[in-house]
């Protein structure tokens, strides 16, 4: 189980650093009609990709922080790192 969610953040990886170079590409105003109308296609796929797997990791943050059989919301971001 752990190897599937290791493919999961690779995929997560991959795919966001995918939309960074078509959005990089666009942003360039370089291509042709045809080609950035293709590019925009593929980066609304890759981002709904992204987001899927975004609500994944959140839905199993919310499993992993369940305590005394109470369902409680935590922070990603540790309070005492950004105390600073």
């Amino acid at each position: 189980m752990a190897r599937k969610t290791t493919t999961k953040a690779i995929d997560f990886e991959k795919s966001l650093k995918q939309l960074e170079t078509l959005v990089d590409k666009l942003e360039k105003g370089d291509l042709s009609l045809e080609d950035s109308l293709m590019n925009f296609e593929q980066g609304v796929k890759l981002t709904r990709e992204c987001q899927e797997a975004l609500q994944t990791a959140e839905q199993k943050i919310s499993v992993l922080s369940k305590e005394d059989k109470v369902w409680v919301e935590k922070d990603l971001v540790d309070d005492e790192a950004t105390d600073d």
